[in-house]
Order: structure tokens, then sequence, then C-alpha cells
């Protein structure tokens, strides 16, 4: 009986242990991640004008919402004259407002307001645990709630990358989403946040998903209050709202590609599948600009 009484001691205490590991490994934004991005096929380069815009530029304003649990978000705001025309760029996991830049350019300059939001846990809002797109898609919400205050009138569009994409997907079978949202777009998103967990712990440690995953699952739910697999963009484009644009890079090494085509099969909305060929994570308008625009506006312009 002592024999059994330790092995479970030991067990549980390990399982502690692994549970906490990983839940800082992934869902503290505090902790280093640079596990998780040492092999993760991502390319790097010296920021372009377009790529600073956001951040150099002396047209925006910082503004702020409260999310559902009362933490204090942060975004930025750039006004255009005479529109109705709205833009939300919403980041990927460990990024900021600012890494969407060229995407507020590009918006800007074909005469949206533009508002970069930072995700909980991120840049300038508050928060200590990374949503997975759960619980930040309700934070979109208040964002969308604080244009429409503003702006009675307003044609929204909502384009996400990676995090930022399952954010966006989660939000568009949402019951609360304003019909003021015409269209999505989401680049390089992934499943479930489960699945994407799995393929990082295949990946970088060349272990199975059971029962590291579990034990973690469930601090998840412990420390930040939702379970991984309530973060399923896939379960939610199923009942989308919206007509929704899928893009994927087929070099992306950090998002699987074959989650491109669960993705687009599973949507119930109209839309569309844009492949970048070449194309590693977040990098589809860098690897072919004209290409990404250019389907991205045409598919925009048909709802706006």
């Amino acid at each position: 009986m002592a024999v059994i009484i330790t092995l479970l001691l030991v067990l549980i205490i390990a399982s502690i242990f692994v549970g906490n590991f990983f839940y800082n490994l992934a869902i503290n934004p505090n902790s280093s991640k640079k596990m998780i991005f040492s092999n993760d096929g991502l390319s790097h380069h010296e920021l372009t004008p377009e790529e600073e815009w956001l951040e150099k530029s002396s047209k925006f304003e910082e503004v702020f919402a409260t999310s559902f649990d009362d933490l204090k978000l942060h975004g930025y705001q750039v006004l255009n004259k005479d529109t109705h025309k709205w833009a939300v760029t919403v980041h990927g996991y460990m990024a900021d407002a600012f890494s969407l830049s060229t995407k507020a350019f590009h918006y800007y300059n074909e005469g949206y307001n533009v508002l970069a939001m930072d995700l909980r846990g991120h840049g300038k809002s508050k928060g200590n645990y990374i949503g997975m797109g759960y619980h930040d898609a309700k934070d979109l919400i208040k964002w969308l709630e604080y244009i429409i205050s503003k702006d009675k009138e307003a044609e929204i569009l909502i384009h996400g990358v990676s995090m930022g994409a399952a954010t966006v997907m989660i939000a568009s079978s949402l019951d609360n989403l304003p019909q003021n949202v015409k269209v999505i777009i989401e680049d390089c998103g992934y499943t479930t946040a489960l699945e994407q967990f799995k393929y990082q712990l295949k990946k970088l440690f060349n272990m199975p998903s059971f029962p590291i995953l579990n034990i973690a699952n469930l601090m998840v739910k412990i420390k930040s209050g939702y379970f991984l697999n309530d973060a399923s963009p896939i379960e939610a484009v199923k009942e989308a709202k919206v007509p929704i644009m899928f893009i994927h890079g087929d070099d992306d090494k950090f998002v699987p590609f074959y989650m491109l085509d669960e993705l687009y099969e599973a949507c119930s909305s109209e839309k569309q599948k844009l492949v970048i060929h070449g194309a590693s994570h977040a990098h589809s308008e860098d690897e072919n600009p004209e290409k990404y625009w250019k389907e991205v506006d045409a598919f925009i312009n048909k709802y706006i």
C-alpha cells in the first residue's frame, strides 16, 4: 500500500510539473518562447517603411476598450476622412498591433479607417495569459462595439493573421457578431489550438500528445478559464455568418499547410481560398504582395 501511495504521489507531482512546464511554455505571455520559435521556418528581414508605418505614424490615436472580464484592452486607431469603411487588424501569437502595419497601411491607403488591436496579454493590453483565439474573439466583439458606437453606419472587414486568424474565425459564428461586419480575411490560422499544440509537441519534442497535452489542457482551464479545445476555429466556421477568405503559404512550417483545406471545407458561408507558393508562416504578403492584395481586395470589394 505504501508503494502504491508513493507512486501516486510521484505521478501527481510529475503531472503538475509537466502541466506547469507546458502552460508556461505555451500560454504564459511572460515566459520565453525561444524554444517554440527556434525552428519555425519563419523568415526575417529588415523592416520596410510600410512595416513601420503604424508605429511611426503621427496619425494614430491610442484607443481602449474593456474586455468581457474587465481587462483594459489597447489598440491604435487611424481615421480617414468621410468614410464608413473600417478595417480591423488582429495580430498573431506573441506579436502586437505593429506587426500588421503593412495590412493597416494598405487598408488606410484604400480609404479605410483602421483599428489595430493588441490582443490580451500582448502589446499594451492587459492580461496574464494567451487566449489562443477563444477569449480573444470575445474581446474582438468589444472592439467592434466600440467602432459602431462611433459610427453606426460602419462597414467592417476583419483581417487576422495566425492566432489572429483563429480569433476572427471564432468570432465569425458568435451570436453577438454585429451585422456591420461584412467580410473576414483569415491568414494562416489553425484548425484548433489543441491540434496546433499536438503538431508543435511532435515537432519540437517528438512526443505523443497523451498524456502531456491532457494535463496541460487541464492546467490551461484552471489558470486561464478555457480548454484548448474550446479554441476551435474549425467548429466556428461551420456556423460562420459572413464571407471568409482563407489564405495560407504552402511552405508554412509553424501552422501546417494541410489545415487550410480542413478549414475551407468546413466553412458554411461564402468563401474563397488563396495559396501563396513558397510562403512561410505569416509571410504570404511578403512572398507575393501583388497576388496577395489583388485577390484580397477583389474578395473584399464583393461585400464592401
